[in-house]
C-alpha cells in the first residue's frame, strides 16, 4: 500500500512538474516573442521607419556592444543579412547601395535612383506618396547626400547635390532633416542663377523651417524643413559644442510631424557618419556616432511599441574600413578606452602647432591616454597626422582596419514590429523595400 501511494505521489509530482515545466516555458516563449517584436505576419502595418546606419556591419554592432557594456536597442531584434553589391561591383557605393534599398532596383555605383540604363526608377517613398501616406528624409550628413537622395530624387552623379534638393519638394517629401542648407541656396554659374530660393518658396509652400534644437523643439507642423548647418551636421563627439540637434531629436521630430497624417507614413533616417568614421579610420567617432544612432532607434521603438501599426527595419547600406573586433594578434578588445576620447583624430589634429611639439598634450587632453614615446614619433613623423592619431588610439582599443574604402561583406538586418518576421534569412538589399511594400500594402514596380 505504501508502495503503492508513493507511485501515485511520484507521478503526481512528474506530472505537475511537467505542468510548471510547460506553462513556464510558454511564458517564457511569449516573453522572447515580445522582446523581439514577432507578431502576426498579416498584421496591419500603416507606418514604416527605416533606420539606416551607414556602413555599419557585424564588427562594428559587437564593438558597440563591448562599448556600450549591454545591447543596442535594436540588438535583440535581429533578423537575417543582406548582401550588398552593385550591378557593377561586388563592393557598391552608398548611392548603388542607396538606390537598392529604396528602390529594388540594382544600379552602377555613383548612381542615385536610376538604372544602368540613367531611367529613373520610383522609391518606396514614392510608393508611400502614392498611397497618400505622409513622407520624411533624416540624415546627420548633407540631406541631399546619396543615401537620403535615393528615395527622394533621381540624379545621374550622386554629387549632383544641387539638382537633388529641389526634387524633395517636386516629390512632396513632408519633413527634411539634415545639414546642407547651401544647396538650398540660390546657386551662380558663370554669373547667372541656377536655382531659387528653396528655404523661401518650401515656407511659401507651409513647411516651418527650423535651424536649431529649440526651433526644432517647437515645430508643431506637418511639415518641417530643418537645414541645421551650411554643410554636413556636426560628428556627435563634437555635436555637444554646438546648437544642433541629435538624431535622436530629428528622429521624434520627425515621428511627431509624420504620425499627424491618418493614411500613416514612411521615415528613413540614416545614421550617416557611422560610415565616416570608418573611411577614416576612427574608431571613437564610429562608436560614438553608433551611440547617437542607437538611441534614434531607441525613440522610433518605442514609438512602435505604443502605436502597434509601425514596422522599424534597421539595416546598413554597406560595411566600411573592414573594421575589427581585436588586433594585432591579441585576443582581446578594449573599447572602453573610447568612452572617454572626446575628439575626432581630425579634430585632434587641427590642434597640432607647426612642429607638432604638443602632439602629447593634445592626444591626452582628448583621449585621456598617456602616449608612449614611440606613439608620439609615429604621429610627429606621419604624413597624416590625424590618420596617425587614429591608428593610435585603435591600437589601443584593439579594433583593426583593412581598408579607407567600403567592403562587400553580408550586412545584418534589424526588425520589430507587425510583419518583421519577412525580414528573416538571407535578402539580397533589393529585397527589402519590396518587403516594405508588400507590408502596407502599396504597390513599387520597378
Amino acid at each position: 500500500m505504501l508502495k503503492k501511494m508513493a507511485t501515485v505521489a511520484l507521478c503526481a509530482g512528474v506530472l505537475l512538474s511537467g505542468i510548471y515545466v510547460n506553462v513556464g516555458f510558454s511564458e517564457a516563449e511569449a516573453e522572447h516573442k515580445e522582446k523581439a517584436g514577432n507578431r502576426n505576419n498579416n498584421e496591419k502595418v500603416k507606418n514604416v521607419i527605416y533606420m539606416i546606419p551607414d556602413g555599419y556591419n557585424a564588427d562594428y554592432a559587437t564593438n558597440y556592444r563591448w562599448f556600450k557594456g549591454e545591447k543596442s536597442s535594436f540588438d535583440p531584434y535581429v533578423k537575417g543579412l543582406i548582401q550588398t553589391y552593385s550591378a557593377n561591383s561586388e563592393v557598391t557605393d552608398s548611392a548603388a547601395a542607396g538606390t537598392a534599398m529604396a528602390t529594388g532596383v540594382k544600379t552602377n555605383n555613383g548612381m542615385v535612383s536610376v538604372s544602368p540604363e540613367k531611367e529613373e526608377v520610383d522609391s518606396i517613398l514614392d510608393a508611400a506618396e502614392g498611397s497618400k501616406k505622409s513622407t520624411g528624409l533624416v540624415a546627420t550628413s548633407t540631406i541631399t547626400h546619396a543615401t537620403p537622395a535615393s528615395f527622394g530624387a533621381s540624379v545621374v552623379d550622386r554629387g549632383a547635390q544641387a539638382k537633388i534638393a529641389p526634387q524633395y519638394f517636386n516629390n512632396d517629401v513632408d519633413v527634411i532633416l539634415g545639414g546642407g542648407r547651401d544647396y538650398f541656396l540660390p546657386t551662380s554659374e558663370g554669373g547667372k542663377q541656377t536655382e531659387g530660393n528653396l528655404i523661401e518658396e518650401a515656407q511659401k509652400d507651409g513647411y516651418e523651417y527650423v535651424t536649431n534644437t529649440d526651433e526644432l523643439s517647437k515645430a508643431r507642423g506637418e511639415k518641417v524643413l530643418g537645414l541645421f548647418s551650411d554643410g554636413a551636421m556636426a560628428s556627435e563627439l563634437e555635436r555637444p559644442e554646438t546648437s544642433q540637434p541629435s538624431l535622436a531629436d530629428m528622429t521624434d521630430a520627425a515621428i511627431n510631424a509624420l504620425d499627424q497624417d491618418k493614411d500613416g507614413f514612411f521615415l528613413m533616417v540614416e545614421g550617416s557618419q557611422i560610415d565616416w568614421a570608418g573611411h577614416a579610420n576612427d574608431a571613437a567617432w564610429a562608436m560614438h556616432d553608433s551611440k547617437a544612432f542607437d538611441e534614434a532607434v531607441a525613440e522610433a521603438i518605442e514609438f512602435a511599441k505604443q502605436d502597434g501599426k509601425t514596422l522599424v527595419v534597421v539595416a546598413g547600406d554597406h560595411e566600411t574600413g573592414g573594421m575589427s573586433v581585436g588586433a594585432n594578434g591579441e585576443y582581446d578588445v578594449k573599447t572602453e578606452i573610447l568612452r572617454d576620447v572626446t575628439a575626432s583624430g581630425a579634430y585632434m589634429a587641427k590642434q597640432l602647432n607647426d612642429n607638432r611639439s604638443n602632439v602629447k598634450d593634445v592626444v591626452k587632453e582628448y583621449t585621456g591616454l598617456e602616449l608612449t614615446n614611440k606613439e608620439v614619433n609615429k604621429i610627429k613623423d606621419a604624413s597624416d597626422a590625424d590618420g596617425a592619431i587614429n591608428k593610435v588610439i585603435s591600437d589601443r582599443a584593439l579594433i583593426g582596419w583593412t581598408s579607407g574604402g567600403h567592403t562587400g561583406v553580408d550586412l545584418p538586418i534589424y526588425a520589430y514590429g507587425p510583419q518583421s518576421e519577412k525580414f528573416s534569412g538571407l535578402h539580397d538589399n533589393v529585397d527589402i523595400p519590396m518587403i516594405m511594400a508588400e507590408a502596407m500594402k502599396i504597390e513599387l514596380e520597378n
